[in-house]
C-alpha cells in the first residue's frame, strides 16, 4: 500500500537503506564472523563470493578485486593490452572507463554512441587501425552492449572487453552480463543493482588464463605470498565486502523485478506527457534499469525545478569524455561526436530504486508534468 506521507516528502533519486534494511541482522552476524577470524582481505568469505558470483554471470571465472574502475584496468592488463595499443570506448560513458585503458598505458580511442546510449557498432568500424588491440562495449543504464554485432564488426584479432558495472542481473539474447568477451569488469559501488557496503569489483571471464593473470595483478604480481610474477599492484577484495554481498545476491533477482515494475510505470504515466522521451530496451536485451533515464526539453531547467520540488533527479553523464577536461589532450571539441553530445543536454535520470512505491512514482511524474506544461502566461515572441 502506497504510504501518502512517503510520497509526499522528499523523493531520493536512490535509497540504499531499503536493502539494506533488508540484510541487516543477518550481515551483522556475518561481519561479526569475519572480525572473530581474522581473515580481513580475501579468504574464505572472497572465495564464496567469486564462486557465487561466477554462477549467478554463467562464466567459469570470478576474481574479486578492490573497485569496477581497477576491474576493467585489469581485465584489460590481462588481456595483455598496454603501451602502443589503442583501446576503443564510447564517448558517452562514466570517466571511470577511460582513465582504465589509459592507466593500461594504451592509447585511448573515442567512438560515438547510438540513440539508446550504447556504444555505436558503425562508429566502432570507422575508428579501426592496425594497432586496435581491444574494444570496451559499456552496459549502460541497465542493458547490455551489442556485444554480438561487435565481435562482428572488428573480428578475432581484437579482443572485447565488456564494463558491466550497471547490468548486473541483465541479459542478452538470454546470455547474461558478465559473460561476454575475453573478460568483464563489473563495479559493486553501494549504488550499483549489487551493491557493496563500499568500494568493491569483479572480473568476470571463462578463460583460466586471464583469471589466473587477474588473480597475480591484483596481488602485487603473485597469488602466493612473496611471489611477484609480474609488477602487478594491490586491489584485493575484503571479506567484509564479500559478506555483504553474498547476502544481497539472493536477493537480486527480486529487487531488479521491482526496478522493471517501477520502470513500466513510469514508462505507462510518462506517455501522456508531452515533450518526455522515454528509454527503450534494445531488442534482444533485457532491463535491469540500474537508472531510469529520459530525455526531456530544457533540461536543467527542468532538473534544477524539480530538485526543489525535493526530487532528487540528476544527469548520467553531464558531459561525454572528449570535453572533459582530463582528456582535452584528445584533440577533439564539441561536435566531435554529436549523439553523446545531444544525450548529455537532454537526459535525465529519475527516481528508481527497489522499493520504491507507486505514489512516489506518480509523484515524480505529476511534478515533471507540471514543470512541462505550457505556461499560458509566458511570453513565446
Amino acid at each position: 500500500m502506497t504510504d501518502p506521507a512517503q510520497a509526499r516528502g522528499p523523493i531520493p533519486l536512490v535509497d540504499l537503506g531499503i536493502q539494506t534494511r533488508e540484510i541487516l541482522a543477518p550481515a551483522m552476524a556475518a561481519i561479526h564472523e569475519v572480525l572473530e577470524s581474522g581473515s580481513f582481505v580475501l579468504g574464505p568469505a572472497v572465495r564464496r563470493f567469486e564462486e557465487e558470483y561466477a554462477a549467478f554471470c554463467d562464466v567459469d571465472h570470478c576474481v574479486g578485486v578492490a573497485n569496477g574502475t581497477d576491474a576493467v584496468e585489469l581485465a584489460l592488463r590481462a588481456a595483455e593490452v598496454g603501451r602502443g595499443d589503442e583501446v576503443i570506448v564510447p564517448a558517452n560513458t562514466f570517466v571511470a572507463t577511460a582513465e582504465a585503458v589509459v592507466r593500461t598505458g594504451a592509447d585511448l580511442v573515442l567512438a560515438d554512441c547510438d540513440d539508446d546510449g550504447l556504444i555505436d557498432v558503425s562508429r566502432v568500424a570507422d575508428r579501426l587501425t592496425n594497432r586496435t588491440r581491444a574494444v570496451v562495449g559499456v552496459d549502460l543504464y541497465g542493458q547490455v552492449a551489442p556485444f554480438d554485432l561487435l565481435a562482428e564488426a572488428v573480428g578475432d584479432r581484437v579482443v572485447l572487453v565488456e564494463d558491466a558495472a550497471q547490468a548486473q542481473g541483465a541479459t542478452r539474447h538470454g546470455r547474461p552480463a558478465g559473460s561476454f568477451g575475453l573478460a568483464a569488469g563489473t563495479s559493486f559501488y553501494p549504488g550499483k543493482n549489487l551493491g557493496a557496503a563500499g568500494d568493491a569489483g569483479a572480473v568476470t571471464t571463462d578463460d583460466p588464463v586471464v583469471a589466473d593473470r587477474v588473480r597475480a595483478l591484483r596481488n602485487h604480481g603473485g597469488v602466493n605470498r612473496y611471489e611477484h610474477r609480474v609488477v602487478g599492484g594491490n586491489s584485493r577484495l575484503d571479506s567484509i565486502q564479500a559478506v555483504f554481498l553474498s547476502l544481497k545476491l539472493p536477493h537480486l533477482k527480486e529487487w531488479n523485478e521491482q526496478r522493471d515494475r517501477a520502470a513500466e510505470s513510469y514508462r505507462t504515466l510518462l506517455s501522456s506527457v508531452p515533450g518526455v522521451r522515454t528509454p527503450r530496451t534494445a531488442p534482444g536485451n533485457t532491463h535491469v534499469w540500474h537508472l531510469y533515464v529520459v530525455r526531456v526539453p530544457d533540461r536543467d531547467r527542468v532538473l534544477a525545478a524539480l530538485n526543489a520540488a525535493g526530487i532528487g533527479a540528476g544527469i548520467h553523464y553531464p558531459m561525454p569524455v572528449h570535453l572533459l577536461p582530463a582528456f582535452a589532450h584528445l584533440g577533439h571539441g564539441p561536435g566531435s561526436f554529436p549523439v553523446a553530445e545531444r544525450l548529455a543536454e537532454e537526459i535525465m535520470s529519475l527516481p528508481l530504486f527497489p522499493g520504491i512505491t507507486g505514489g512516489q512514482v506518480e509523484r515524480v511524474v505529476d511534478e515533471l508534468r507540471g514543470m512541462l506544461a505550457p505556461d499560458p502566461g509566458r511570453d513565446r515572441t
